[in-house]
């Protein structure tokens, strides 16, 4: 089993909004003819994003996404678990969410949970953690087994980045709506977390489901590194369709727009 290091990121130059436009643009061509391929061989698709508060999981969900059908490329973002739930087999709430056939579903924060945010913040207890991290190996192997098709993401981002993001959720009002009581909680425990991460990947990077780790301190570069890789990982072609020709639209036979008064809403710009 291999290990996974989370070095620094190497201090690269941003990339500006023109250049990483053009080539998302390319990129969203290419996630349609997946998209397109996936439903014409009923490929089952699960892509798991993983990451430390603020190092951009909700942002590279949204360029993956952003183009696609959500019929096809489907988020999926649990709540917290119910009293019901929390008495269920830990990876039951999540097992109706796995793609059928035509289908990627894509978690932002999954079954980890419990290796991480609920370690580190004790809503588990550590048995439960380790029991975690002994039994996902072989549901996974289960899921592989079955003909999904499991890419597993962790974005890292560095602590500088980190304080510098979650600084600006307080300060925009835009944002403000991110910054969660857990995220303030979470942000003092970075070393908490720095182990759990290694224990989970030490315990979870397996042949059949690696870890794949993403640096995102250059939010741009990371979803388009990202994107690569999910298009580079599932072989797909362009799938057969027909000629795409607009129909003749009907004649009017008769037909006169209404005097109805709509209420239309103000044009000020």
């Amino acid at each position: 089993m291999k290990k996974v290091k989370a070095g620094k990121q190497k201090p690269v130059e941003k990339l500006k909004n023109k250049d990483f436009a053009k080539r998302m643009t390319k990129l969203h061509v290419e996630l349609v003819k997946l998209q397109q391929w996936v439903v014409h061989k009923g490929l089952r698709v699960c892509i798991v994003f993983e990451g430390r508060d603020g190092a951009g999981k909700g942002g590279t969900i949204k360029a993956l996404t952003e183009r696609t059908s959500p019929r096809v490329f489907r988020v999926v973002a649990l709540p917290a678990p119910s009293d019901r739930e929390k008495t269920q087999m830990y990876v039951q709430r999540y097992l109706p969410h796995l793609p059928a056939a035509g289908e990627i579903v894509i978690f932002d924060r999954s079954w980890y949970n419990r290796a991480g945010v609920e370690r580190v913040m004790g809503f588990c207890t550590e048995d439960q953690a380790q029991k975690f991290l002994k039994d996902v190996p072989l549901v996974e192997k289960a899921m592989v087994d079955s003909g999904i098709l499991l890419l597993k993401y962790w974005l890292e981002v560095s602590p500088e980045e980190q304080t510098r993001r979650l600084t600006a959720r307080m300060e925009d009002g835009r944002k403000i709506w991110k910054l969660s009581p857990m995220d303030l909680k979470s942000y003092s425990r970075w070393y908490d977390y720095s182990r759990a991460r290694d224990e989970m990947f030490e315990a979870t990077d397996t042949g059949f489901a690696p870890w794949f780790v993403a640096r995102s301190d250059d939010k741009r570069r990371a979803r388009l590194n990202i994107i690569r890789h999910i298009l580079k990982s599932i072989p797909y072609r362009k799938a057969p369709r027909e000629k795409i020709k607009l129909p003749k639209r009907q004649k009017p036979g008769g037909y006169r727009d209404p005097k109805y008064p709509y209420k239309y809403i103000e044009e000020r710009d």
